[in-house]
């Protein structure tokens, strides 16, 4: 068995497991971040050095492959813009991005305004009077987020920093600033702008364009995301046209729309070849807004949360996360450290009372920890991060420290070293005295191990929990706690229960050793996670250090001189391969595998413009929302949704299937699952056309799916 000091090394390893997992990605700083669908490169204008007075100009250049498209500031019916959060020396002062004309893309059914090939994101750089130009070289600080989207999306990130001289020229890259700067709109002022209500549109009207204009058709972009139709050219309610010197549209307002501005803006655009020239205008609403066109594609949401919240209730979301909670304990991620636990009972000659204390600081453990982590997910939700249940196990940096741990663990178990090894003699006579530190820490481990699971009505409570107000949610993850604490506690309070577990013996030290096998078994599991999220080199690379840390402690338990030459040697390479490994881990994986597996093929990836195309043509979608480290969505994948009868029961209904993949994180699918009313995977979602989409169950069957499936007509292929 584990140690008592053991377990209180491991729960520290895990807090820091977990303060990892509320980190960004970490990247490191440089001019140019390359991925396998955007090259993106910082750049700066400063034609006559840096200095009060003078231009000076930032920019991200975005490089796409064939293909792939990031967003303009509205991105049309689906996609997110690009954001750049910048970073300057004293005096210098970002202003707001001059976005370059953008396109319509098209994706199916739905239109989207942004960018292909390549294109510059300027923003203009202020140098305030307080400005003072040492020296030394200024250090400028870029941190970007884009989504970039071919039919699937993929949410992508760069730290950038670039070193200029203040009093040299930077123009090398003239020509690409001038060129966004020529394109920006001419605000059209001295002139009323109107818009009025005309059935499921609004009749716009815009004076002041110039007398060259008149006659030609205007590509329009509103600046303002769901309030008028991105696609409103094809649609049928649509029509443009010229009264004298004034410009006319009707154009469809979004199904989306939830707002009524008394204004907005619409940017309108000629095309003549290579030459673009655009026109911005606010537009002011006389009246009130026009309804939703009805021809839009059905909104995907079923019901918002605040609805969700009501038709579950307080007292039902408590009695499923306690429900849930409870049968986590059953999920393979934590029964072997239950299994562990327990065992620690079978001392049937120890004081009740040390049982009952040691119950009781187990469970306090599990439940300080699971408040902890429901407060950072609703404190970090609340300040506009994307993250849910299981969110630390989206970072490379801590499934490797998990990989470690669980070595460390393994290693333990086998005697191939002692934590008396590391821990100075002091320490460990200080815990020897206050076993309930071991219990607690225990607890907190049984909670760190458990995220990558989601039980059975355990989904719902803790997607209803984030968007309550703070006492209510705690509430609910304790009660997720005290659920997963309940078995041990039991058995610690009722020496009933204790008594029935086998008296120590020999086989203790048998099955102690035969625990290491499922502690590696997670290690293997953890790998493929990583090599999801990164690449095989990570792995190989991990799987280095996991061979020197274990030769560095095996080499720890030799004689002095043994000790010294060999743990120097592998110390010394280990510092190396860790050198190596560490960049390794912020490289994200290619999203397009290698090899195309029947499945693989039946599967596509999950987009919100997918589904709404999908819903828009008539065909029903099914969405497996997953991640390679949830243990429960891998048991599922491989059970039922390998099904052949129920694969079969897709095909005839012609139901798209999809998957969405939240390994690493991913703010849009983070979005549809805050939707659902959920916020962890595994979830399961039927949308049909016209009607609302229907959440199922964390442990799906195959007749559950079917059931769901009873109302969609077999459709001929």
């Amino acid at each position: 068995m584990f140690t008592p000091v053991h377990r209180l090394w491991l729960g520290f390893l895990l807090l820091l497991a977990l303060a990892g997992g509320l980190q960004a990605q970490i990247l490191a700083p440089t001019a140019v971040v390359s991925t396998a669908q955007v090259r993106a490169e910082l750049l700066w204008h400063a034609p006559e050095g840096v200095a009060p007075g003078k231009p000076l100009y930032a920019g991200l250049w975005l490089k796409h492959q064939p293909e792939w498209h990031t967003y303009w500031l509205n991105a049309g019916d689906s996609g997110l813009a690009t954001q750049l959060d910048w970073t300057l020396p004293a005096g210098l002062s970002a202003g707001k991005v001059a976005w370059p004309l953008p396109h319509k893309i098209a994706v199916g059914n739905l239109t989207n305004y942004g960018y292909e090939g390549s294109t510059l994101l300027v923003t203009p750089v202020t140098v305030g009077s307080d400005f003072k130009a040492g020296a030394g070289p200024l250090s400028l600080q870029l941190k970007a987020q884009w989504l970039v989207c071919r039919q699937e999306c993929i949410p992508q990130e760069g730290t950038f920093q670039l070193t200029l001289s203040p009093h040299t020229s930077h123009a090398a890259s003239a020509a690409l600033f001038e060129d966004v700067l020529r394109q920006q709109p001419q605000t059209l002022t001295g002139a009323r702008h109107t818009a009025s209500a005309a059935g499921h549109a609004m009749q716009v009207k815009v004076s002041g364009l110039p007398k060259a204009l008149q006659g030609q058709q205007l590509a329009v972009f509103p600046t303002q995301s769901d309030l008028l139709e991105a696609s409103a050219e094809r649609h049928p309610q649509a029509q443009q046209a010229w009264e004298g010197e004034v410009w006319t549209a009707v154009l469809p307002v979004s199904s989306m729309r939830v707002s009524q501005p008394a204004q907005f803006g619409l940017m309108l655009v000629q095309d003549q070849g290579a030459v673009r020239s655009a026109w911005l205008a606010e537009v002011a609403v006389q009246g009130a807004w026009a309804e939703p066109s009805p021809v839009t594609p059905p909104a995907m949401v079923p019901t918002p949360p605040a609805a969700a919240a009501a038709d579950l209730g307080f007292g039902a979301a408590l009695l499923g996360a306690l429900l849930g909670g409870l049968i986590l304990n059953l999920m393979p991620c934590v029964l072997p450290v239950l299994a562990i636990k327990v065992l620690s009972f079978t001392r049937h000659d120890a004081n009740p009372w040390v049982h009952r204390m040691a119950g009781l600081t187990y469970s306090l453990g599990v439940v300080a920890s699971t408040l902890l982590l429901g407060a950072v997910v609703m404190g970090l939700r609340a300040a506009g991060d994307q993250l849910g249940w299981g969110f630390q196990l989206q970072s490379p940096w801590v499934v490797s420290g998990l990989c470690i741990l669980f070595t460390l663990i393994a290693l333990n178990l086998w005697d191939v070293f002692s934590v008396q090894l590391v821990l100075p003699a002091r320490l460990l006579s200080w815990e020897s005295r206050h076993p309930a530190v071991d219990a607690l820490f225990s607890g907190v481990l049984t909670v760190a191990i458990a995220t990558p699971c989601t039980a059975p009505f355990m989904g719902a409570s803790i997607g209803l929990a984030i968007g309550l107000p703070a006492w209510q949610g705690l509430l609910i993850f304790a009660m997720l706690g005290l659920g997963l604490a309940l078995p041990v506690l039991l058995i610690s309070w009722f020496p009933a229960l204790s008594n029935r577990l086998p008296r120590p013996g020999p086989w203790m030290n048998t099955l102690r050793h035969a625990l290491a096998f499922p502690m590696l078994a997670t290690v293997i599991w953890l790998l493929w996670v990583l090599g999801q999220q990164t690449d095989m080199h990570a792995v190989a690379a991990l799987l280095g250090v996991l061979l020197l840390l274990s030769g560095l402690l095996w080499a720890l338990t030799l004689h002095p001189r043994g000790r010294l030459l060999l743990g120097t040697l592998f110390g010394a390479i280990l510092v190396w391969a860790l050198t190596q490994t560490l960049p390794l881990l912020t490289q994200a994986s290619d999203p397009t595998p290698s090899v195309t597996s029947p499945s693989a093929e039946r599967w596509q990836a999950w987009s919100e413009a997918r589904v709404k195309a999908a819903l828009a043509a008539g065909q029903p979608v099914f969405v497996d929302f997953t991640a390679a480290w949830c243990v429960t969505c891998q048991v599922n994948k491989r059970t039922t949704l390998a099904n052949a009868d129920l694969l079969a029961d897709f095909d005839s209904r012609r139901v798209l299937l999809l998957r969405a993949d939240w390994t690493r994180q991913d703010p849009v699918i983070t979005r549809a699952l805050s939707a659902l009313g959920r916020s962890g995977v595994p979830v399961y979602v039927l949308y049909s056309p016209n009607r609302p989409a229907r959440v199922l169950s964390e442990l799906i069957s195959v007749s559950e799916v079917r059931q769901a499936m009873q109302d969609l007509p077999p459709t001929p292929r």
